[in-house]
């Protein structure tokens, strides 16, 4: 058995720590809602993320960091991407008082605006200063709801550590969910990341009267954009973006109803504002804050994103979305493949 702090829980870090109960090991969820903490404890539900579902009775929750960390050996954080530096920090007071050297995974995904650092940047510079082996991000093509009824899920866990990967693909790993390593750090989480951009495009499409080609072509040309942005900023592989974290990801995030991202643009395509969607949600929207940081990139850098640049100006500039498609259509013709 091993004694598991799980950061964040909402709808995925509740459903992650039940399952991870599940599977044998000691879990405690870490949240600052104390009613959420105290449902979780009483009745063993999450209704305010999960609507008619059930954690595993032995998880708990609470609303003391030091209590969930107290002797963990595994830290997972699943958290707003805006949180996770601040957290971090509290995280490293922590373990800086008890000596602990627990191993992090992260299950955030999204680009830190400003900084344009990912997720396993952020964890490495507030507690493991110039020591990420000591981390492993999780990405793949899943969603919280489908995870909770046990559908079957195939999920990357990348590290620079090829033993901490494995140490993560065994601890995880079940008779529904199948872990695979990957050894691309960097590219998982870039993919992971911004293909919650292209899902927002994805749902603009649909909520305009776009058909299945249009998705198609979308999620073609948003996986060329992600892959340029990975290989030709953050140096990842271009492989990575074939898999489970790249295209697999990416499909499920363009198609699915559960798909906070997908539910945001379809809004958006229908004439709703940001604003509006924000606020009505009920959860983190990740790829309206992602596109920021990738915008800024492909500004600053050069990079080619005509998709990405478009939803941040649809979403950031008040462009009207019948002009962006436009736009997007009548560029001028280049060759398909290039980075």
């Amino acid at each position: 058995m091993t004694k598991i702090a799980v950061l964040g829980n909402g709808s995925w870090g509740s459903v992650l720590g039940s399952m991870l109960a599940d599977n044998g090991n000691e879990v405690t969820l870490y949240g600052n809602i104390d009613s959420v903490n105290e449902e979780i404890n009483k009745t063993h539900t999450n209704s305010h993320y999960m609507k008619d579902w059930k954690l595993n009775e032995t998880a708990k929750a609470t609303g003391d960091l030091a209590e969930a960390l107290d002797g963990a050996e595994l830290v997972l954080f699943v958290l707003p991407t805006k949180a996770v530096r601040i957290v971090a920090k509290n995280v490293r007071k922590v373990l800086d008082k008890t000596g602990a050297k627990p191993l992090l995974v992260t299950a955030t995904k999204g680009i830190e605006p400003g900084t344009k650092k990912l997720i396993f940047e952020i964890l490495t510079e507030e507690i493991y200063p110039n020591d990420s082996d000591k981390i492993v991000a999780i990405s793949g093509p899943s969603h919280a709801e489908n995870v909770a009824q046990k559908d079957l899920t195939a999920i990357a866990c990348a590290s620079t550590d090829e033993n901490n990967a494995k140490k993560v693909q065994k601890l995880f790993s079940n008779d529904y969910v199948r872990f695979y390593t990957n050894d691309d750090l960097i590219g998982v989480e870039v993919g992971g990341a911004v293909k919650n951009v292209i899902a927002i495009a994805a749902g603009i499409l649909v909520g305009q009267g776009y058909g299945d080609d249009a998705k198609a072509a979308l999620m073609t040309r948003g996986l060329a954009e992600i892959t340029r942005l990975g290989v030709n900023y953050f140096g990842a592989k271009p492989m990575t973006f074939s898999g489970l974290s790249g295209i697999g990801d990416l499909i499920v995030t363009c198609t699915s109803v559960n798909s906070r991202n997908w539910r945001a643009g379809k809004q958006i395509g229908e004439g709703k504002s940001l604003d509006y969607v924000l606020k009505n949600m009920g959860q983190v929207v990740e790829g309206a804050t992602t596109v920021k940081a990738v915008h800024e990139l492909s500004e600053e850098k050069g990079i080619d994103m005509p998709i990405s640049d478009a939803i941040y100006r649809v979403l950031y500039e008040n462009a009207d979305v019948a002009t962006e498609i436009k736009k997007m259509m009548g560029r001028e013709p280049k060759p398909e493949i290039r980075l």
